[in-house]
């Protein structure tokens, strides 16, 4: 049971990360091209959500994970 809260807790932590990650590139899809106007949310969303994009936040959730839990560990 303690081995499945970890996971659990992982998977949580992990996804976290992933939509703070996804949030901050739709802010910067807007604030980096000021075409408010014109740019709706659905063509900022097909911006963001590349193969490439979510290979780079898988990567840097679990790096992320993985630094925040040897933290934890270590105080």
């Amino acid at each position: 049971m303690k081995r499945r809260n970890t996971v659990v807790r992982a998977v949580i932590e992990i996804g976290f990360i992933i939509f703070l990650f996804y949030a901050n590139l739709l802010m910067g899809e807007y604030t980096a091209t000021n075409d408010t106007a014109t740019k709706t949310l659905l063509d900022g969303l097909r911006d963001i959500y590349t193969y490439k994009n979510f290979g780079i936040a898988i990567v840097c959730s679990i790096i992320g994970y993985v630094v925040v839990e040897y933290l934890r560990k270590k105080s």
